[in-house]
């Protein structure tokens, strides 16, 4: 509950806001009724006048204002339902890597998990260095950024995702972007719909992107859908469940799902009807389901992580004290939970990297917290060290092992020996690093002949 404003400027937390004093009894109805609202998803479907900017974007195609880079056969595209219904187009194959600034600062070993999941699958890919942070996390946590510099940084994201083949003599859109962080994908689908409604902020954004030489016959490019690595990992569930070493019925898992996954641009996000029946976005749960693992419900999974973005900058005990309180204590104490899983890179690190605090407060917390992905390659075979690097985490990771039937000990001597290794030289690699610099200082053009040699890295 608001105070009067007295002056002051309202920022959505901090010394304006007071405590509603609500009874027990009343704050009990006033969850009760929440909770009732969210099950039956009415909070995201009962909207008077919900569009699919798909619409849109197919008329300026043809109208020749924009181009749009297509999801062709060669992608091997998979169909999923978004929320409303609508088709959604999975690229699974040759695909360009959105990088996460947080995943690869964090948690390293999410990333890498994808990768040696996707080698495991056969799967063409282009993990290069040329691209940039989506910038989001400053426009969201500080209110520093603008539409027009989101915007300018999405599309010279994805032209360079387009036309990155090029340095394997490869033809433009031959590889398709996935995007790795949460953040990024809520962000990109809600400039995009900016772009595609505003003439104006494409006019402006234009002018930019001339200046840096990422137009395509002079127009801007536009994707056909953003796709998020979780949506991959969701549609190649079953295909990942086919490499499953480790019996995971004995896991007791929760999902924490992600805000800017399916609270952002919601209209986007997939559900499908044989899981949660339908209720809940389908990402994570579908893959911890296909390994065979209990996902156990919990009242609070609709809450936010605590990140919140300015929560974390200005009220980081909000942050620590409502992950704590309000996600994983609740995990712990309704699901008897064994993992909780995520697909973004903030909630996995707010989750994860809080409990340690809790200590302080007298408050016993101990949860593995884990991304989607890491988990399916864990349960695939994955190191948990070298590929997954659970050291990275602050909340162990053992007891899950154990539980898993993975010796942790002998793993982690294992490590110890590869970093001896790595210390003389010796080193072995997920991807061949020629193929990450594609221009620029560095670039050593690769032949077709050796394209195709390493083109399944």
């Amino acid at each position: 509950m608001s105070a009067p404003n007295c002056g002051e400027r309202l920022t959505g937390h901090g010394s304006e806001w007071r405590d509603a004093n609500l009874s027990p009894e009343d704050a009990r109805t006033a969850t009760n009724w929440v909770e009732q609202r969210i099950d039956k998803r009415s909070m995201l479907t009962n909207k008077d006048r919900v569009h699919d900017v798909r619409d849109v974007m197919w008329q300026l195609e043809k109208d020749g204002e924009i181009v749009v880079h297509r999801i062709r056969d060669e992608h091997e595209p998979i169909e999923a339902k978004t929320l409303y219904g609508w088709t959604k187009r999975i690229p699974t194959n040759q695909l360009w890597h959105h990088k996460s600034c947080g995943q690869c600062g964090n948690i390293p070993g999410y990333p890498a998990s994808l990768l040696w999941l996707m080698n495991k699958l056969d799967k063409r890919y282009l993990d290069e260095t040329d691209q940039t942070s989506c910038t989001a996390w400053n426009y969201h946590g500080s209110g520093i950024g603008n539409l027009e510099s989101l915007a300018a940084v999405f599309l010279r994201n994805f032209h360079q995702a387009y036309v990155s083949a090029k340095a394997e003599g490869l033809p433009e859109g031959y590889y398709y972007p996935l995007v790795h962080c949460g953040t990024s994908f809520g962000n990109y689908k809600e400039v995009r719909g900016y772009l595609l409604q505003s003439a104006e902020l494409r006019d402006r954004v234009k002018k930019i992107l001339g200046k840096l030489g990422r137009l395509v016959d002079g127009k801007l490019l536009i994707p056909e859908e953003i796709v998020h690595y979780s949506e991959w990992v969701h549609v190649m569930r079953h295909e990942i469940a086919k490499h499953q070493v480790i019996d995971c019925s004995n896991i007791r898992s929760t999902i924490h799902p992600a805000c800017h996954v399916y609270k952002m641009v919601p209209q986007d996000a997939i559900y499908d009807d044989s899981i949660l029946e339908g209720n809940r976005v389908a990402v994570s749960t579908g893959i911890m389901q296909a390994l065979g693992t209990n996902v156990i419900d919990y009242s609070t999974w609709y809450d936010c992580c605590g990140f919140g973005f300015r929560h974390i900058i200005s009220e980081r005990e909000f942050t620590r004290s409502f992950s704590i309180d309000r996600k994983i204590m609740i995990a712990q104490n309704e699901a008897h939970s064994d993992v909780m899983i995520g697909h973004d890179t903030g909630c996995i690190t707010t989750l994860d990297k809080s409990q340690w605090i809790g200590k302080s407060a007298g408050k016993d917390v101990d949860l593995p917290v884990l991304a989607d992905v890491q988990f399916a390659a864990l349960a695939c075979g994955a190191h948990p060290y070298k590929i997954v690097q659970s050291h990275w985490h602050a909340s162990s990771t053992e007891k899950l092992m154990e539980k898993m039937g993975i010796d942790w000990r002998a793993k982690k001597a294992e490590f110890e020996a590869y970093l001896e290794d790595v210390k003389l030289g010796k080193q072995d690699n997920l991807y061949d690093p020629r193929r990450m610099i594609t221009s620029g200082p560095g670039f050593n053009p690769l032949t077709k002949t050796t394209t195709l040699a390493i083109g399944r890295p």
